[in-house]
């Protein structure tokens, strides 16, 4: 069975829905991977754009989950809290940018095959 994707279209589609999350403090984010989900027919595409999702949604939960209390904490301590965690959010920030740019650089290596990253939980 011959497959009749256009690589070229499925490298850029896949890498726009991965690296959608460099604007994740926006809404348009997320957008994104919904919109090409929407209009692609790319099996490859659509598997990338559904992940890609997921792991937007587990971005946004772990910076809830975390930023919260670090903001509560930074403002009773007038600040101190901020720069006593500032190891945590910078790794927080290393591994989210981290696993995007692997995200990236897989869709451009592999484009016959879906990136899944690691230890997220998946709602699509």
């Amino acid at each position: 069975m011959q497959n009749s994707f256009d690589y070229d279209k499925r490298k850029l589609l896949s890498a726009l829905c991965h690296g959608a999350i460099f604007f994740s403090t926006t809404l348009f984010s997320i957008g994104v991977p919904i919109i090409i989900n929407i209009i692609s027919d790319d099996p490859v595409v659509k598997s990338n754009a559904k992940e890609s999702m997921n792991f937007h949604l587990n971005v946004w939960f772990w910076a809830t989950l975390i930023g919260v209390p670090l903001a509560i904490i930074s403002f009773i301590t007038f600040g101190l809290g901020g720069i006593l965690f500032f190891p945590v959010v910078a790794l927080g920030f290393a591994i989210h940018w981290g696993l995007t740019v692997l995200a990236l650089l897989h869709c451009f290596s592999q484009p016959d095959e879906a990136f899944r990253y690691p230890f997220i939980f998946r709602v699509f």
